[in-house]
């Protein structure tokens, strides 16, 4: 049987064969894609040649010098790769009020995984109540209840981008125990694992949480063990904004690490990174950590997004026990004087209990205000935390709990965190894949403030700056980490690959011209060198412009019945 080992070898090289002509009893395809440098997913070098779509379809790849089809494009010059794959995007709601996802769209991104929250279930009105207020601008309300209804639903609406979830650990809290700050009698503990169930049989890919915010904060490693043990009979997989990125990195990653073991799942880290600067050197023991446990058999990745800034709201400058009940429990809080004393000694100290942004960004300069609800508050977009103080004449803690309560909102925010050393040194790690953190839209939206410039910039900044520029890895490693690798993370089936039978997601650039173009300062502006992009055999890119196709599809996770939607 000596000569099985060999068969084994023979096979897997199959899918790495330089480009040779390819006979087929048809050589009649929908589209042809000639002269491309071939960049098939693998991270094998590249090699020149066409590739054959039929339907939804890649059917061949290699050289075709007789093949025919409707439509034929041109890639001489150009890179031809598998579709990217936006492991972090925020864009669920937006698709509500437009398909055309064109900031991503216009990097290449072919298909969308929600995470840190999900939109279902909403089994509360409550929960509903919420997501009408992000709606009720846009004229919508919210008529879905579970997750596998919203996704139906956008895939129905019509969307460019194929879209796939994972089960928000905070909305399965939600349901059971609202915003509370409390412990699930074991009775809830087993209402929650069903509707984890349920959501794994509808087709989430796992359990989702971002564990720096309440309620999410709230839950222990007990219960987030138990969610994810009902999630991984399914095949899921559990993804987490961890419970410190800065101040208790190492000790979140054991974490996320020890429910990966107890509960015998892969697991994910978002956005990887090592927040405030007496943190950077945690940068290297953390991946340290990621890679003992993964030389002991253990499934660990992580994702990240290529700024030295991260994005969220000003009321992470605060303890997140002020917002036990909810936002609004802690706006009220928010009003009492003696409370206000108290939160304000709380974040003038340097403890390591919570996350605290205010500390973390080392500077009041380092806390761009970006995004108002209220109109009188929005001349101060753009805007530093520090510079705002002054014109305030105030303390700067104080301007932070005046400008919630004044806003009624969390207030959007950027914070400078990170180094750009350890950017870099993220980017290095072979299992790391890239994910916005934000909503794909449109370079018009600028209705609302200032976005963090990764809605436009996270993936061409990637194969242009760090690639092409500086030469953090090669091109066929990057684009492996954009498509092979997270859809094998995420089960994603027949897709990340440039190979027959797989599904004809594929984007076609420029390597010397790929480049963000999104500042800070200015932010709305696309990024450039994409030229076509293809999603389920369909052109929804020509020549950089939309063409008003919508093919993209709910991809549902492992653990989906064929009964459910």
């Amino acid at each position: 049987m000596r000569f099985i080992p060999f068969l084994i070898l023979l096979l897997a090289s199959l899918g790495h064969l330089p480009a040779q002509s390819v006979k087929s009893a048809n050589n009649q395809f929908d589209i042809l894609i000639r002269n491309g440098l071939i960049y098939d997913g693998s991270g094998q070098p590249p090699h020149q040649g066409d590739v054959g779509i039929r339907g939804d379809r890649v059917v061949a790849v290699g050289k075709l010098p007789n093949a025919k089809a409707a439509t034929v494009i041109d890639a001489k010059g150009k890179a031809v790769a598998p579709g990217f794959i936006n492991v972090l995007s925020h864009t669920g709601l937006e698709f509500l009020r437009d398909g055309h996802s064109m900031s991503d769209t216009k990097q290449g991104i072919t298909t969308e995984v929600f995470g840190e929250d999900s939109w279902g279930p909403l089994s509360t009105d409550a929960m509903r109540q919420q997501v009408n207020l992000y709606l009720k601008p846009y004229n919508l309300t919210c008529d879905w209840t579970t997750l596998a209804e919203f996704m139906t639903k956008l895939q129905n609406k019509g969307i460019t981008s194929n879209i796939a979830s994972y089960l928000g650990a905070s909305q399965v809290r939600q349901v059971v125990l609202g915003e509370n700050d409390v412990k699930p009698t074991p009775a809830q503990l087993n209402q929650m694992r069903a509707i984890v169930r349920k959501a794994m049989e509808e087709g989430a890919l796992g359990i989702t949480t971002a564990l720096i915010y309440p309620p999410n904060s709230f839950a222990d490693t007990d219960e987030l063990v138990a969610l994810c043990q009902e999630a991984g009979r399914y095949g899921g997989r559990y993804i987490a904004h961890i419970r410190s990125e800065g101040d208790r990195l190492e000790e979140a990653v054991d974490e996320l690490i020890t429910i990966g073991k107890r509960a015998n799942v892969p697991v994910e880290l978002y956005h990887f990174k090592a927040s405030g600067q007496r943190n950077w050197p945690k940068m290297e023991s953390t991946i340290t950590l990621i890679n003992n446990a993964r030389k002991q058999g253990q499934n660990v990745t992580a994702n990240m997004y290529t700024y030295t800034a991260g994005a969220t709201g000003l009321t992470s400058c605060l303890p997140p026990y002020l917002f036990n009940g909810g936002f609004m429990a802690g706006w009220k809080r928010l009003q009492d004087p003696a409370t206000r004393q108290k939160l304000k000694a709380e974040v003038q100290q340097k403890g390591k209990d919570w996350e605290n942004m205010f500390q973390l960004a080392g500077s009041t300069d380092n806390i761009l205000l970006t995004a108002f609800e209220v109109d009188s508050l929005k001349k101060y977009n753009g805007k530093t935390l520090g510079q705002l103080a002054t014109i305030w004449h105030k303390d700067p803690i104080e301007t932070v709990m005046d400008l919630i309560v004044a806003d009624k909102s969390r207030v959007e925010t950027t914070y400078f965190l990170m180094s750009e050393e350890n950017v870099k040194k993220g980017i290095s790690q072979p299992w790391v894949s890239f994910g916005s953190d934000a909503a794909s839209i449109s370079e018009d939206r600028k209705d609302n403030g200032i976005v963090h410039p990764r809605t436009f910039g996270n993936f061409a900044r990637l194969l242009g700056k760090y690639v092409r520029d500086e030469h953090v890895m090669s091109l066929e490693e990057a684009i492996r980490r954009l498509t092979s690798l997270p859809a094998t993370n995420h089960k994603l089936p027949n897709r990340g690959v440039l190979r027959s039978g797989y599904f004809a997601d594929v984007v076609i650039f420029d390597p010397a011209t790929i480049a963000d173009k999104a500042t800070f300062a200015d932010p709305f502006q696309y990024s450039v060198g994409v030229q076509h992009v293809l999603i389920n055999g369909k052109l929804v890119l020509k020549d950089g412009e939309h063409t008003n196709v919508f093919p993209g599809r709910a991809i549902w996770g492992p653990g989906k019945k064929k009964s459910t939607l």
